[in-house]
Formats: structure tokens, sequence, C-alpha cells
């Protein structure tokens, strides 16, 4: 009977070691460890030990005034210097998104290795990942550092007011230095599509069609494909009820960044079918009571919240007894004030009840499927060199869409490509 036992459970163990490689390989596609013998090994050790001197010693502020923002700290390692811009201000976003200083250095500073981002972007920057995908690392020229620091007090009094932004979140600025060998820039980014175990196709749009077409075929299986507009003809954002909600952030979104000059922005979309738990969870009143604290952003968090504490859910709650409905009669006059300014707030912000989920900011839930989305590539400002390539591609695209326009014109196609094609 042992015996029997035994040859019953070595195909189960077979099958279980199978499905673990195959997960592994397909949550290594378009990714490469940067392992020892890797060129970038060097300088993302580098980025690590110089992250985790700066994280450790970057001290928590109870409010930002300007002198913040025009921060450089200098650790000294090992022959380098790790610089850290705004370190105080990225603190504090990272804070209002609920990434405590430990868990971002758990990420950043682990002993595993970082992953190289591979994808038929036409960037000249190098990517890394977090060995856990988490974050991103992005090397940057110091004009689009200097551009992001310029306008650094204009992004976090926007993020302020919306914090529900599709903006990319930027989590640190820094800069690598090598005596008399290497002066590299680098920014820490929270990753759009994260996690992406079950994400399989990827989207960059722009809302114009000129070059906006990506061979899915193209580039070998190592590669992520990052598909572009012209992919997604025929195919819809179905996002129901989340729909008008999400128009009108592109739309604040978009207006933050016609006022920066900037144009060639990106909108990266995925999305992967809905789980039948999690189609239940998403129903559940105890969901509920965990998304309306997280989106309210209240300072406490109880894992079992009394019902009637939480405001938001008194407009939302008409099945649940005892009379904890914002209407409902007798409230006492100050629970019934608190209830009016939180969802005057709540609306006034362009809040949504975010998913209960770690990357809730860049996570939208339609009917039957999960959205990954953010705006990305800020950094492209409306030069005299893109006013003289907008004359030039004028005259070789007449009468076609094309990506470098004024911030004005991009900003309203953008705009309106998302209305398009969403429902």
């Amino acid at each position: 009977m042992m015996a029997g036992d035994d040859s019953a459970g070595r195909p189960r163990a077979a099958r279980r070691a199978r499905w673990w490689q195959l997960s592994q390989r397909w949550r290594m596609v378009g990714v490469f460890e940067i392992d020892s013998k890797h060129e970038f090994y060097s300088l993302t050790s580098m980025m690590k030990e110089g992250l985790q001197a700066c994280i450790q010693n970057t001290e928590e502020q109870d409010s930002l005034t300007d002198a913040h923002f025009k921060t450089e700290d200098v650790q000294q390692c090992k022959g380098f210097e790790m610089h850290a811009f705004a370190a105080p201000v990225f603190s504090a976003l990272r804070r209002s998104l609920d990434i405590s200083e430990q868990e971002f250095l758990d990420s950043l500073c682990s002993d595993a290795n970082y992953l190289q981002f591979i994808s038929n972007s036409k960037s000249k920057a190098d990517f890394f990942l977090t060995n856990d995908k988490r974050f991103f690392l992005k090397t940057q020229n110091e004009r689009e550092i200097r551009f992001l620091l310029s306008n650094l007090p204009a992004y976090m009094e926007h993020l302020e007011k919306y914090p529900h932004s599709l903006m990319v979140r930027f989590l640190g600025v820094h800069q690598i230095v090598v005596p008399n060998q290497l002066k590299k820039y680098f920014i820490v980014m929270q990753s759009v599509f994260y996690p992406d175990e079950r994400i399989n196709i990827r989207y960059d749009i722009k809302g114009c069609e000129v070059g906006r077409w990506t061979d899915p075929e193209a580039g070998g299986e190592q590669i992520i494909k990052v598909l572009k507009d012209n992919n997604f003809r025929g195919q819809s954002i179905a996002l129901g009820p989340e729909k008008s909600w999400f128009a009108r952030q592109v739309k604040a979104d978009a207006a933050f960044l016609q006022e920066l000059n900037v144009l060639d922005y990106s909108l990266l979309l995925a999305h992967q079918p809905l789980h039948q738990d999690e189609l239940d969870g998403k129903h559940s009143f105890a969901d509920l009571i965990l998304r309306t604290t997280k989106s309210l952003d209240l300072e406490d968090h109880p894992t079992d919240p009394d019902p009637s504490h939480v405001p938001l859910l008194h407009s939302r709650s008409e099945d649940v007894q005892d009379g904890a409905g914002c209407g409902s009669e007798g409230p006492e006059p100050t629970q019934e004030t608190m209830c009016d300014v939180e969802l005057k707030e709540f609306h006034e912000h362009n809040r949504r009840l975010l998913p209960n989920f770690k990357n809730a900011i860049h996570v939208i839930d339609g009917a039957d499927r999960r959205y990954f989305v953010g705006i990305v590539d800020i950094f492209t400002v409306y030069s005299l060199r893109k006013r003289l390539e907008n004359l030039w591609k004028k005259l070789r695209f007449p009468g076609r869409d094309f990506s470098t326009v004024s911030p004005v014109k991009y900003s309203q196609r953008f705009c309106r490509w998302i209305q398009q094609h969403t429902q």
C-alpha cells in the first residue's frame, strides 16, 4: 500500500516541478538576471549599496518645506559616492503610498540580483527591475533630472490635489559618481505592471497613428512586446462605472503636463481576467470596508473597522442594519458633519474606491478584467527642436496624426483617445 502511495505521489510531484519551471520561465520573459558576469553587475551593485546608505540615512519629516526640495545628500561608499536629491520629499511620497522605508529597503537592497528589462522600446535609457519586479530603476540624462527636480514642487502639489492620479510615482532621484570614471543619474519608480505574473499583453498609448504599430512576432521570445495604438484597434477599456472617473483623471493629469509644456507622454496599459475569487471578493462588504479605509487615506487602518466610523461607507451601505447610512434618521451632529466633509473631500480630489491591492494606484477593476494603467515618459519638453520636428512632420505626413505636436493639441488628442476607447 505504501509503495502504491509513493508511485501515485511521484507524478504529482513531477507535475508540480514542471509547473514551477514553466512559471519561472514565464516570470523571466523579457528580463535577464544581472549576475556577476553581466555587463551591468558593477553598476547595479553600486546602486544597491548606495541606495541602502541613502534610505537608512533619510530622516522622516513631519512636513515639507521649500528647503527639502533642494537638498542633495551625499553618501560616501567604497570607491564611489551616491547622491540623493530631495530625499525627504520622496520619502514623504513613499509614505503616502503606504510603502514603509523597511519595505522599500528590502526590495531595492535584497541579496537577490536586479533584473535587466528588455523590450522593443526605442529609449536609449537602461531599465532595471528589483528582483520582485515591484520597482523600476531607469538611467536618465542630466537635462531630464534637472527638469524633474525643478518641477518637483508642482508634481507633489498635483499628487496632493489628486491622490489617485495616474501619473507614475517617482520614489527617488540619485547620481552615482566614480571619481574620474563615471557620473550616472537614475530614478526609482513604482512599476505600473506589478504584480505581472498574469499579464501577457502590454500597450503604450499616445493617441496618434504614425509609427504606432508593433509587429507582435518581431524580436524573438525573450523580448517583452509593448504594443501600440494601432495594435489596439477594435478593442476597448471596459471599466463600467469607473469610466467617468478614469476620463476625469486622465484629463486632469494631461492638463498638468500641458502646463509643464510637455508632450510625447504615454498611457501604459495592460489587463488580465479576474478570477472567480477576485470577482466574489470585490463585492463583499468586508472588502468594501478595507477599500474605503484605504481610499480615504485615514490615519487609522484597523483590520476590522467599525463601519459606522468609515464615513464614505454611509452613502454606499443601504443593506446595513442599525441605521449606519449617512442619511439615516437620528445621527449625532458631529458624525453627520464628518461624513459630509469626507464625502466632499473625496469628490473634490477625484478619489475612487481603490482595490485592496499592493499597487492600488495603478490598478482599476472592470466588470471582469483587471487593468493596469499609468502615465509615463513625462520628460519631453516642446523645445525649439521639437517645434522644428513638428514642421517637418507636417510636410512628410500631411493630414495624419503624429506624436510631435504642441502640448495643447497633444493633451486634447490624448484625452479624446481615452474617451473613445473606454466603455
